[in-house]
């Protein structure tokens, strides 16, 4: 298992295997070292006593996610049985649950030592003897998980833990992303959180189109592409936004943004100038609502407000006179923001 969420998350599989027995300090080097490349690391089977533990703690080795795979003794002394091990890589296989298909494979595995009935009970009473001991080192990050299931729903309950941060009560400052499809209502969620919390509203969109109404020297820039009717670079919009997400009132308060990234390449862009956000929410809305919501849509020529007939929000009997068709929702050369949806009733979402 340890094998495997190191492959999946890149990280570095570290166990009794290929490290000396009990040196400590060379698991602290390793560990720091990747640590700080922000790989991360998987300890398998270490720490196993009470005292491995408080050594591995003065080192400063703190794990961030421990996990316990837990199931009756006879269901473990019966799959000990049938594991095989392949000599070439060390990866561990089962004669009834993991069998490779490579005939190759199949023929280089090896019976490992110690796996009898016999030795694996006395292994399995030492374990208890000495795990007790462990897990009260580790209360807010331990987690036990049944390993008498598939192999594969272990694995995937691991990984959604070891995915997962851990809560915590120190203060921070709101940095909040909305993600989701044209329809999904993240203009009104951020508006909403702006409102509640006192967040800055971010809406990559209006950032292009009050650059371009302010003649800014981003504007100066940005209206060419929209006279065109040809998408924004990334770098042009980049640049806007570090411009915006460096003012006092977004470092203080924080801010929600919306509209941005759309593809992954934008998203690495937003992590390599360190506006990391620290909540991401994506708006799941199935296909039929999305349509219903957008072939509704109305919007006011007067203020710029969108509306839906029907919900609670729609504008009043007097407006809806001017009230148009939203056939073109974006300026040219910048789509709308997906998902940017205004539906009166914030319970709609």
């Amino acid at each position: 298992m340890a094998m495997w969420l190191s492959k999946h998350l890149k990280s570095v599989f570290l166990s009794l295997e290929n490290l000396m027995t009990k040196e400590y300090s060379s698991l602290a080097e390793r560990a720091r070292k990747h640590y700080q490349k922000m790989k991360g690391w998987i300890l398998d089977g270490i720490p196993e006593t009470r005292e491995q533990v408080l050594m591995i703690q003065a080192l400063g080795i703190t794990p961030r996610h421990v996990i316990v795979l837990s199931a009756p003794d006879t269901v473990l002394i019966e799959r000990n049985l049938g594991k095989r091990v392949d000599p070439h890589n060390g990866e561990i296989y089962h004669t009834t649950f993991d069998w490779p298909p490579e005939f190759e494979i199949q023929n280089r595995l090896i019976v490992p030592e110690g796996i009898s009935e016999k030795e694996t009970a006395q292994r399995l009473m030492a374990y208890h003897r000495s795990i007790v001991r462990v897990l009260p080192s580790y209360p807010k990050t331990l987690k036990v998980i049944s390993a008498d299931q598939p192999c594969v729903d272990v694995f995937y309950q691991a990984l959604t833990y070891v995915q997962t941060s851990h809560r915590s009560n120190a203060p921070f400052t709101p940095r909040v992303l909305l993600l989701g499809p044209m329809g999904s209502g993240k203009r009104l969620q951020a508006a909403l959180l702006a409102q509640k919390y006192g967040l800055v509203n971010v809406s990559c969109g209006q950032l292009l189109k009050e650059a371009v109404a302010d003649k800014s020297k981003f504007g100066e820039v940005i209206q060419p592409f929209f006279e065109k009717d040809m998408a924004v670079p990334d770098s042009i919009i980049m640049n806007l936004l570090s411009s915006r997400l460096t003012q006092h009132d977004c470092i203080q308060k924080g801010w929600v943004m919306y509209g941005f990234p759309r593809d992954l390449d934008q998203a690495h862009m937003l992590d390599t100038l360190e506006y990391k956000p620290n909540r991401v929410f994506f708006l799941n809305v199935p296909l039929d609502s999305i349509l219903e919501r957008l072939t509704l849509r109305r919007i006011d020529p007067v203020t710029g407000e969108r509306f839906v007939p029907g919900s609670s929000g729609g504008p009043s009997a007097g407006f809806r006179g001017q009230v148009l068709l939203g056939s073109r929702l974006s300026p040219p050369g910048w789509p709308m923001p997906r998902g940017d949806c205004s539906r009166g009733d914030p319970g709609d979402y």
